[in-house]
């Protein structure tokens, strides 16, 4: 037993490293644009169809496929912010923006569903199977290359945040825009390049979900509720908030599992959503928090 619980605390830990990417690009668009982006998790797909494709065709390790997926999705953001969502009226902006970006979610699950159909998908590498003993637990190889492809983009993206004459715009922005506007910031630039920023986070947690998942194109359903879950309980615009949210969670589920099995394991998500809203609407990891962030 103490086998097991050891190996859902490693596993917990490696998943949540998994869900704070997923979710950084969520927190980056709200807290910029105040913009629920109901089709980050479309895109996260997007990317791991893209990174499978790459694969197929080269036989060459889908992380590769970065060096392309990234730079083109940052432009994808910087598009959809420059001629979509900037259009939107600041007074009904977050509810638009729902309509909108949910639209764009149905967009994306048809043209994959047109492209490649809606047959389950499978990146099989060299090191799918393989395993390793992490303190006495066997945890797959696969696991640790998607949190280690987690971990040093959330440190790249925090040295951005917090090293770069950017970053200390974006940082002004997601605390206070207007604000901001005043002291000379041009925020609708920073809101582009921030909301590109979003995207391409996207398209580095899609691909590192290509490594360890079955793809078809509906899976960005699947998606949506958890990642909602953390950027609430991490509270609206706070990435230190969501990486912690995302940790936490990852945890529970992965502990959760042990008694309940992975299906109702889920619903961790949706408790943690339910009791936040009904507690601390604002979150429970914002604050202060993001503020030195």
């Amino acid at each position: 037993m103490t086998a097991l619980i050891t190996q859902a605390v490693i596993l917990g830990i490696l998943l949540g490293g998994l869900y704070a990417l997923l979710a950084a690009g969520l927190t980056l668009y709200f807290g910029v644009m105040r913009v629920v982006m109901i089709a980050h998790s479309a895109f996260l797909i997007l990317a791991a169809y893209l990174a499978w494709a790459f694969h197929r065709a080269t036989g060459i390790d889908p992380l590769f496929s970065l060096v392309a997926t990234v730079p083109l999705f940052f432009v994808l953001g910087v598009v959809m912010q420059r001629f979509l969502l900037s259009r939107l009226k600041p007074a009904t902006l977050t509810m638009m923006s729902v309509l909108l970006t949910f639209a764009i979610a149905l967009i994306i699950e048809g043209m994959l569903g047109f492209v490649w159909t809606g047959t389950q998908r499978r990146i099989s590498l060299s090191y799918s199977t393989a395993s390793i003993e992490v303190f006495g637990a066997n945890i797959a190889v696969v696991k640790l290359v998607a949190f280690g492809l987690a971990a040093v983009s959330l440190l790249a993206l925090y040295l951005l945040m917090k090293a770069t004459s950017f970053g200390q715009a974006l940082r002004a922005t997601i605390q206070h825009k207007e604000a901001a506007a005043l002291l000379g910031i041009d925020t609708e630039k920073v809101a582009g390049y921030g909301f590109g920023l979003g995207l391409a986070t996207a398209a580095i947690g899609g691909t590192a979900l290509s490594l360890d998942s079955t793809i078809y194109p509906s899976l960005h359903w699947h998606w949506i509720g958890p990642l909602m879950a953390i950027i609430v309980v991490g509270g609206l615009g706070s990435i230190p908030g969501a990486a912690i949210a995302a940790l936490v969670l990852g945890l529970s589920q992965s502990l959760l599992q042990i008694p309940l099995g992975t299906t109702w394991a889920q619903t961790v998500f949706y408790l943690a959503l339910f009791l936040t809203l009904m507690v601390r609407p604002q979150g429970f990891f914002g604050g202060r928090l993001a503020q030195r962030f």
